[in-house]
């Protein structure tokens, strides 16, 4: 049987496993339209009829974050409302920390960043701790940040590792203020939610075998 102790351990390393991919997107957010953009760019056009401006090799910077994309697209970049639109080959390197995708489309209201949507085949964040070159490790084919909600959603084959520790699913959500993951399957035995928990002896124990084969209960007097 699993004990409390053992469960609550199980959960804080889960917890931690969202917090840190969770870090990188907070990052992201600190964008913000009314700081100075450092832009270098192959070539640059505008088309009048939609307001919108064209990067080809693109190297985007503010702050601590830099973006390249193989193309960028930004609307209204002179107003508080606005986006920005990245495909190929999308990189953005963060503090301790980086976010590899396909595509990444990002919002902005009252000047801020209001939500982020990544999509890869999968995308992948890398984040380091500050103080170790230990990382935590993240996959997805879609990841949705709703800034104003505090909601970050893992889509589409979900996955993070993290010391020996992971989480699987094809949709994994991340409440920011409840400090809650919950994680969904279709029901499919290729699709359900998996968990491998690593605890400090180095005995691995897969949630789906735990279920299965639960601990004999000690009869001991």
């Amino acid at each position: 049987m699993t004990t409390p102790a053992r469960q609550s351990s199980r959960s804080a390393a889960l917890l931690l496993m969202a917090l840190l991919p969770l870090a990188a997107m907070a990052q992201v957010s600190d964008l913000d339209l009314r700081l100075p953009w450092d832009i270098d760019a192959e070539s640059t056009s505008f088309d009048g009829k939609t307001s919108m401006i064209v990067f080809r090799g693109l190297r985007l910077s503010q702050g601590r974050i830099a973006i390249e994309a193989d193309e960028g697209r930004a609307t209204s970049t002179e107003g508080e409302e606005g986006s920005w639109r990245f495909t190929g080959n999308v990189i953005i390197d963060i503090e301790n920390g980086r976010i590899e995708c396909d595509s990444a489309r990002l919002t902005f209201a009252q000047y801020q960043l209001r939500q982020a949507v990544v999509t890869g085949s999968p995308a992948t964040f890398e984040l380091k701790r500050p103080g170790t070159e230990e990382a935590t490790y993240a996959e997805a084919g879609r990841l949705s940040y709703d800034v104003d909600k505090g909601i970050v959603e893992f889509s589409e084959q979900a996955m993070i590792t993290e010391a020996g520790n992971q989480i699987s699913s094809n949709f994994l959500v991340y409440n920011i203020a409840e400090q809650r993951i919950n994680a969904d399957s279709s029901g499919a035995e290729d699709d359900r939610v998996r968990i491998t928990y690593t605890p400090t002896n180095g005995n691995g124990v897969q949630a789906d075998d735990a279920a299965e084969n639960p601990e004999p209960e000690d009869e001991s007097p």
